[in-house]
């Protein structure tokens, strides 16, 4: 403290305190003022001159002299520093809109993707505001619908419309393509299986059920019937596969072009570490909680589950089934039996973002695999109240939902690298289940290939009895059917349905690939009475049906997390997972069926006539349509020259588009 004698009190405290710190609430040409008198005073005062020769030898007067004019300017950026960040943040926002206005204007197709991310961030920003503003306004609306008698009358008036909605548009979609009905009838019946198998049959929420199984119709709808939604996936699909394409700068620096062209290993697995370090960036951000909150929030308000099980399955969309539980960790120790056969069921029933580009690089449809990993969510969450319904009190019924924090890496950097190092465990685990599984399948191919030959029952070879052939394509066929599937694609679909259930979903969609990839290089459909590839129908129907984790493996894997979480549960889990384990499996048979009723061949049949009348080289599957249409419309007559019918009549190329065809397939025509 300064001495009682000093002639200003406030300059003392303020020129001893300069030597440590700035002073805090004080005009900073008060303090140099004040300062300056008090140098003039103290070096005349006999009882301060020592303190102020001490302060003097210290620091010095000239030291602090020195550094004032950068004191002064700290000073004026901490009590601006708002100020400072809202006009850096406008001429960012001034420089990003002059930019997307130019790539809009150059060229819109090009800038499309941009037009996208621009509008899905502004709708994020302004959509809390537009809660603020209009959140009240909206809850005052709604208040005469929380009479419970006009709720109720509400509610059938729906149900009623929604059934004969349902009708009409079955009735009048199915008149010209009647095999549709076969897919809606495979629907009922998988619900009918999973109500006789339900553990509490009187205490279905069938409001969870039809809630769930409309919004996987509804969006079905969306993205497989009309033009906007079908474009938007198939755009959505397109710009992941290009995104997934930038593995191969890195995998082809470490491993060399030629192994990443020619060997699995090195062009899948790089794929899900690349992915895995993208999703830890996105969880970092906050951008996947927000993503999985508001899709668990929509569920929530129309199904009428509990906060925690929504957000689990919800979260399984993007995260795999050892990772969606984590979401909700401290909360599984009082969850009810009914809301982890839920968690258990949304884990099976869903594939994870890591593992979708894996897929998506074996060549199987992208926005097919998009829409029926979100398609299965809500259809999961419907199975799964039907299978085991609600019997106990929940303690997270609360509409509020469950917060979801961010992640605990310091910067952006952490979060790629911790994204990157964890996803080498699931490649790992990846690449040990497909060595292990298919040489264990090979294995049990050749010892029923040994048995039957040792009873000399000739003809019977490696293909002919198979493990997954006979167990899963005449086992399955019937249920295969019901999905909407021809019958002679049957056999191939069944095993590749059996192939997913009893080894894995990678072998299965790698099979389904190779299936695609004869169609599209124009393989004849039938050599020597074995078919060679499916339909465009079927594979889709196919691709559907095979997205999930529910097989007999992840059994273990399921359990391993969840105990490791929750070890004191482990007799509850254990008898909750083989039921969720059928669930799942009929969540994506019943995505496959709504693939089947709503399914119609897209874009313009082939002009064969102008196809064929230009010279061709190589097989196509446009090739192979268009010589099989030619050799149904040619007829033989003897020693003269065969004739042609339909709209190969009276063409002067078709002699010679029947000798190209004849070249490159078989056909009694050309003997």
């Amino acid at each position: 403290m300064p001495h009682p004698s000093c002639p200003s009190s406030l300059a003392a405290e303020l020129f001893f305190q300069s030597f440590t710190e700035e002073p805090k609430g004080i005009n900073s040409t008060r303090w140099v003022e004040e300062n300056r008198r008090w140098r003039k005073q103290v070096e005349e005062s006999p009882l301060l001159r020592p303190q102020w020769r001490l302060a003097q030898r210290t620091r010095g007067w000239s030291s602090w002299r020195s550094q004032w004019p950068f004191t002064k300017a700290r000073s004026f950026c901490k009590t601006h520093t708002s100020l400072f960040k809202k006009i850096l943040l406008g001429l960012l926002c001034f420089a990003y809109a002059a930019y997307f206005l130019a790539a809009c204007i150059l060229n819109f197709q090009r800038a499309l993707a941009l037009f996208v991310i621009t509008c899905l961030v502004i709708f994020a920003l302004v959509l809390p505001f537009l809660k603020n503003l209009l959140g009240k306004k909206l809850t005052r609306g709604l208040k005469p619908f929380e009479n419970s008698r006009l709720k109720l009358w509400m509610k059938w008036v729906f149900a009623g419309a929604s059934l004969v909605g349902l009708i009409l548009w079955l009735a009048l979609d199915t008149a010209q393509r009647p095999e549709q009905l076969i897919s809606f009838a495979g629907i009922c019946m998988f619900i009918l299986i999973l109500f006789a198998c339900s553990k509490h049959h009187s205490a279905v929420s069938w409001r969870a059920v039809f809630w769930g199984l409309g919004l996987q119709f509804v969006f079905g709808i969306l993205v497989i019937r009309t033009d906007l939604g079908y474009n938007a996936f198939k755009w959505l699909g397109e710009q992941v596969q290009i995104f997934l394409n930038y593995t191969v700068a890195g995998s082809s620096f470490v491993f060399g072009d030629m192994l990443v062209k020619d060997v699995f290993a090195f062009q899948a697995l790089p794929i899900i570490i690349f992915f895995g370090c993208v999703m830890s960036i996105l969880y970092y951000l906050g951008l996947v909680q927000w993503v999985v909150q508001k899709v668990a929030w929509f569920l929530q308000i129309t199904m009428g589950t509990t906060a925690t099980e929504t957000l689990a399955v919800a979260g399984n969309i993007f995260v795999g089934m050892t990772e969606a539980p984590l979401l909700i960790r401290p909360y599984l120790a009082d969850m009810t039996l009914s809301e982890i056969h839920a968690v258990m069921t949304g884990g099976f029933a869903t594939i994870s973002g890591t593992v979708l580009g894996a897929f998506i690089s074996f060549g199987v449809d992208a926005s097919s695999l998009i829409s029926a990993s979100v398609m299965a969510a809500p259809c999961a969450l419907a199975l799964s109240k039907l299978a085991y319904p609600e019997v106990e009190e929940s303690k997270f019924k609360s509409e509020e939902g469950v917060k979801l924090p961010r992640g605990k890496e310091r910067n952006v950097l952490e979060a790629a690298s911790n994204g990157a190092t964890d996803a080498i465990g699931l490649a790992a685990n990846v690449a040990a289940n497909l060595v292990a599984f298919l040489a264990v399948l090979a294995f049990i191919n050749a010892a029923l290939s040994w048995l039957g030959e040792l009873v000399d029952i000739q003809g019977l070879t490696f293909q002919a009895l198979s493990f997954t052939q006979v167990i899963c394509s005449y086992i399955l066929r019937p249920m295969v059917f019901m999905m909407g599937v021809e019958w002679t694609d049957c056999p191939m679909v069944a095993e590749l349905v059996g192939i997913k259930f009893f080894t894995n979903e990678f072998v299965a969609y790698q099979q389904l690939s190779q299936y695609k990839n004869k169609r599209l290089s124009g393989v004849e459909e039938w050599i020597e009475g074995e078919k060679q590839w499916i339909s465009v129908r079927a594979e889709i129907i196919t691709t559907f049906s095979l997205c999930g984790f529910a097989n007999l493996s992840s059994i273990g894997i399921t359990l391993g997390g969840l105990t490791s979480i929750v070890p004191h549960r482990k007799s509850d889990l254990s008898k909750v997972v083989v039921r969720a384990l059928f669930t799942g499996a009929c969540v994506s048979l019943i995505s496959a069926c709504v693939a089947g009723i709503l399914y119609v061949p897209r874009g313009a049949e082939a002009d064969c006539v102008s196809f064929l009348n230009t010279s061709f080289t190589n097989r196509t599957y446009e090739t192979y349509v268009c010589c099989r249409g030619l050799f149904q419309s040619t007829s033989l007559n003897g020693t003269n020259p065969p004739s042609f019918s339909g709209p190969w009549e009276d063409k002067e190329f078709s002699a010679m588009a029947l000798s190209n065809c004849c070249g490159f397939y078989n056909n009694t025509i050309c003997a």
